[in-house]
């Protein structure tokens, strides 16, 4: 058994714990608020400016449409962007999308995967480091996004796709990462990002749309403005709802491991109790072997 003044030791040590635990959880509650409200003030507007654009492509014909980023062609070369957090003491947060990602990708492009056709670009430090330990392509160190998580340092990420895919070096894109469900939990999705899915966005509700409308400028000036812009608003919503899932994730994380520290703590401290009784009691013996043997 642990001697007392080495379970008093780790007994302070786990209170220390404790505390850092306990003020990270604080933090990650912080800032979780910040992205949730960031976070749920941009899904209207992205489901709306998709609901716009579903309207004016259901009256177009596909070829019609004047944007390459819904042009279709043979998938030789992926692209898959990949958002994760820059630091760990999340959970399985980073571990579970990137377990995601690899099994997409040995489910729907084992062949391409094998063939060194799938390049990478990670928004997180976490992905980065998975796929460029494994060996795969990966492009770049985008970890400032996250530190600075704005429109504009998103869209610069966004320019280098849509460059990969306008000039014919990816064919197929896909946008991996965490949608924030509730704090408990997270969903990980796979979504395609290019081609544009003008079948999905001709889905929208057909009946909000009257031929009696005017299109000032005209459709096409509409789609060559609103595509690009709703493909970066893609990827900035799937960065915010991956940074509050995250922000989720770690909070629950730290929450649990104060919870762990204090039944670590009780544990020790009945420790402690059962060292300090026994020294005490050995103690009392030594007097007792002391005074009996004085008398003989």
């Amino acid at each position: 058994m642990a001697n007392l003044k080495e379970i008093r030791g780790r007994i302070q040590t786990v209170k220390n714990t404790q505390q850092v635990t306990k003020a990270m959880k604080m933090v990650a509650a912080a800032k979780l608020r910040k992205a949730q409200d960031r976070m749920i003030r941009l899904r209207p507007y992205a489901a709306k400016l998709r609901e716009i654009i579903g309207n004016v492509v259901s009256v177009l014909n596909p070829e019609e449409i004047p944007s390459r980023l819904v042009e279709s062609r043979e998938v030789k070369n992926i692209l898959v962007v990949l958002v994760t957090a820059n630091r760990g003491l999340a959970g399985p947060f980073n571990a579970n999308i990137i377990k995601h990602t690899q099994a997409f990708l040995n489910e729907h492009h084992a062949d391409e995967l094998a063939n060194g056709q799938v390049q990478f670009i990670c928004m997180g430090r976490k992905g980065y480091e998975a796929f460029k330990k494994k060996g795969y392509n990966v492009n770049g160190k985008n970890f400032d996004v996250l530190a600075d998580l704005t429109l504009e340092t998103v869209n610069a990420v966004t320019d280098q796709i849509f460059e990969k895919f306008l000039s014919g070096e990816v064919d197929k894109v896909y946008l991996m990462f965490n949608e924030f469900k509730n704090v408990m939990s997270q969903i990980r999705r796979a979504d395609p990002l290019l081609p544009l899915a003008v079948d999905a966005l001709d889905q929208a509700e057909e009946s909000n749309l009257s031929s009696d409308y005017l299109f000032e400028p005209g459709r096409e000036e509409i789609l060559t403005d609103l595509i690009p812009k709703a493909l970066r608003l893609q990827v900035f919503r799937a960065v915010l709802e991956s940074n509050a899932a995250e922000q989720g994730a770690r909070m629950v994380a730290m929450d649990s491991a104060t919870e762990n520290a204090e039944d670590l703590l009780k544990s020790l401290k009945l420790s402690y109790n059962k060292a300090r009784q026994a020294s005490i009691t050995k103690e009392i013996l030594e007097i007792a072997a002391g005074a009996d043997a004085l008398g003989a």
